[in-house]
């Protein structure tokens, strides 16, 4: 178990490298009970339903899962009254719903700042799973030009507000971002 109950940590990747199983795993040893899983995905089409449906069978019958696809600082606020743990998968698809909703890049980090909040105020650990979407080239379209942007500065806000950040690359996890009162050494790397 950990010292500090309330922290937060922000898992971060590319598709398929892993963070979704790492953020499930750690959630999985912090809990056995009092899970809340927060879905932020809107299946609109059949791949996607199969592809939700084998997230829950992963996870398994000991998660409740709650689906809220734009206001996760309420439901975050919400679910950590009764919560052990709760993971948020994923902030990429949550930004995404948020720019479909008309959203400008004011709207969205005014939500970045609401998420903070709840994170600052969760009484349980918080896991959030987002994906690294800068690593790519280019987008040729304006529209996946602004969400690539987004998703980039959301983000670095929710980086910073986290107490952690894990970067998963194939399957490998590696912590960027130390835990709260944890440093470099002296002189650096």
């Amino acid at each position: 178990m950990m010292e500090n109950r309330t922290e937060t940590t922000l898992v971060i990747g590319g598709c398929r490298s892993g963070k979704s199983r790492y953020a499930l795993d750690a959630a999985n040893e912090m809990a056995g009970e009092g899970k809340v899983y927060l879905a932020t995905s809107v299946p609109t089409d059949d791949e996607m339903k199969n592809r939700v449906h084998r997230h829950q069978a992963e996870r398994g019958p000991d998660w409740k899962t709650v689906e809220e696809p734009v206001d996760i600082h309420r439901a975050i606020s919400d679910a950590s009254k009764s919560a052990r743990v709760i993971l948020v998968d994923c902030l990429t698809l949550w930004t995404s719903n948020l720019l479909f909703q008309g959203n400008d890049e004011a709207g969205i980090m005014a939500a970045v700042d609401e998420l903070a909040l709840s994170l600052e105020q969760a009484s349980c650990p918080v896991f959030l799973v987002s994906n690294e979407v800068g690593y790519g080239i280019v987008p040729e379209n304006s529209l996946a030009r602004q969400f690539r942007d987004m998703a980039g500065l959301v983000n670095q806000r929710v980086a910073a507000a986290a107490d952690r950040v894990i970067l998963t690359v194939a399957g490998i996890d590696v912590q960027i971002k130390p835990k709260t009162g944890q440093g470099l050494p002296a002189g650096g790397f």
